[in-house]
């Protein structure tokens, strides 16, 4: 899984570095198997952004993305297009992605949705439906996708601040960041990878990678 991400990842443009952070010695030997990069956090790193900017406090970087290691699939035009935004718009603090949700979606509470305002900036993101389709014609759903790109001083600052009342509610750690004033630019693209989440995902995603070779 791991490897299948570095070399997606590695493929894009716009990064001096891909280096995956981790507390398990197993992951550590694993990228070093297969010569990736590999850099040991603290174990009681709470998320992974608190195991990011940790890290980034070492780093001489202006921007940081962080790609979850359960994204095989994931297109590195994608992480292209966040590297490219942050180092265009250094007033954004945070970028993000966001693609149209299906139907099947709607109610599926590990499909995190997410309503925008009118200049791409989000003003929500929630597990339930959002919005609301009381009337046609309105917003178009969309799903989040958990690819994040930072201001390294917007990651640390993020890092910095306790868990907030929404993201507690939700579990949604980029909660934490709106309700502390925080914006986060929301950039849409037309499909979505495949996330593992669940063992019906890997499944999925182990016959698409079959089909492939």
């Amino acid at each position: 899984m791991i490897e299948h991400v570095y070399t997606r990842v590695a493929r894009a443009r716009g990064l001096d570095r891909v280096v995956v952070l981790t507390d398990d010695e197993r992951i550590a030997r694993a990228v070093e198997s297969f010569g990736g990069d590999c850099e040991m956090t603290p174990a009681d790193c709470a998320s992974g952004t608190d195991r990011i900017a940790w890290a980034a406090r070492r780093w001489d970087a202006r921007a940081v993305i962080n790609i979850q290691g359960d994204e095989p699939l994931i297109d590195p035009e994608e992480i292209s297009k966040i590297a490219g935004h942050l180092a265009a718009h250094p007033q954004d603090p945070v970028v993000t992605l966001a693609t149209p949700a299906a139907p099947e979606e709607m109610g599926n509470p590990n499909a995190v949705k997410v309503v925008l305002a009118l200049d791409g900036a989000a003003l929500y993101f929630s597990r339930a439906p959002i919005p609301y389709p009381r009337n046609e014609g309105g917003f178009a759903p969309l799903k989040h996708l958990g690819i994040y790109g930072y201001q390294r001083e917007a990651l640390l600052r993020l890092a910095a601040l306790p868990p907030s009342p929404l993201e507690r509610s939700e579990s949604l750690e980029q909660l934490r960041a709106l309700e502390n004033g925080m914006g986060i630019r929301v950039l849409i693209v037309e499909r979505a990878s495949i996330g593992v989440d669940t063992a019906e995902d890997l499944a999925r995603v182990e016959k698409i990678l079959t089909e492939r070779i």
